[in-house]
């Protein structure tokens, strides 16, 4: 049985933490945050030991890290964990600089580590099924695809400080999506954005709505949208348009239960909150690294996708910055 050290037990390190528990194939042996009853309410609820960050890593005892910290401490943990010999799951994104997380990555390439960035997106059931028709060729060839990721409502103030900017910390899913979907490297980027739902935030230097296009070397194009706003619920949606047809994945309802009167056909709400649509998706993401881990096979979004996502969200927001498109190396 995988023996986890989980460094976060925070909103994600809880899901994670959670899903190790309940799966039969690895436990959590300890657990670290900044935050010591958080850390001890998560560990006593899963059955794990409360150890520092250093001191998990460092444990012979734990065959694997999971890391659900803040963003500025994904480099260091990952080099920590890829020195010490141990495979590492990691919430995304490595750094906010392009430059750190090549750094990061020759460490985890030198040390033959496997690393896994949590894009949890790819493995939603429905994307990934739809993913696997595209490859599998239901449409031919890909020439489009449309990409629509809107929250319920803008994080706290002290979030939207930190978190790099909306392209950086939202879209940078998408922008993962984007490449997962499309199967080429996009070589520009070109954006807008507003502040339209809080002035607070445009006053941060950020944007709450914004619209990316970009384009392969080959053509094939890709249009993602994301709003810190929507009143209906966590809207997300994606549509892929080939040479033979067209694909598309839809919102996840509450139930599919509908009733129809004189006044229309009425359905229940979509779901509201990113761990209650995506919980699946968070589920398989954990299983599908502790099969990697305990089998060996390479894992997938790998660091270098981690990468390539990072180099399209800072393009996006220079692009937005300057109001050119930017083209993408």
């Amino acid at each position: 049985m995988l023996r986890f050290g989980v460094l976060g037990a925070g909103r994600i390190g809880k899901v994670h933490a959670r899903t190790i528990a309940a799966s039969g194939k690895a436990k959590v042996a300890y657990l670290a945050d900044a935050i010591p009853k958080a850390a001890a309410d998560l560990a006593a609820e899963v059955g794990a030991k409360v150890a520092s960050v250093e001191d998990i890593i460092k444990a012979k005892d734990v065959d694997a890290i999971l890391i659900a910290t803040p963003t500025p401490f994904h480099a260091d943990q990952i080099e920590a964990g890829s020195n010490a010999g141990k495979p590492v799951l990691c919430e995304k994104p490595v750094s906010l600089s392009v430059e750190r997380i090549e750094q990061c990555l020759k460490i985890v390439e030198k040390n033959k580590t496997t690393l896994m960035i949590g894009f949890n997106r790819r493995f939603d059931p429905s994307f990934a099924a739809l993913q696997k028709r595209l490859r599998d060729g239901a449409v031919g060839s890909v020439e489009m695809a449309t990409i629509i990721s809107r929250d319920p409502g803008p994080p706290p103030m002290d979030y939207v400080k930190l978190s790099g900017g909306l392209f950086r910390d939202m879209m940078i899913h998408d922008l993962d999506l984007a490449r997962f979907l499309v199967g080429e490297e996009f070589t520009v980027v070109n954006a807008l954005g507003a502040s339209l739902v809080d002035k607070a935030i445009g006053a941060a230097g950020d944007v709450d709505t914004a619209a990316v296009h970009m384009q392969t070397a080959s053509g094939k194009i890709c249009v993602i949208t994301n709003s810190r706003r929507a009143t209906y619920g966590y809207d997300q949606r994606i549509e892929v348009h080939g040479s033979k047809g067209m694909l598309r994945a839809g919102n996840i309802h509450n139930t599919t239960v509908e009733v129809a009167t004189a006044d229309g056909f009425h359905g229940d709400p979509i779901l509201h909150f990113f761990t209650e649509r995506y919980g699946q998706a968070y589920a398989s993401e954990v299983l599908t690294f502790i099969d990697a881990v305990t089998t060996g096979k390479s894992v997938a979004p790998s660091g270098h996708d981690g990468l390539q996502a990072q180099k399209l969200a800072d393009a996006a927001t220079q692009s937005w910055a300057t109001g050119s498109p930017v083209k993408v190396v």
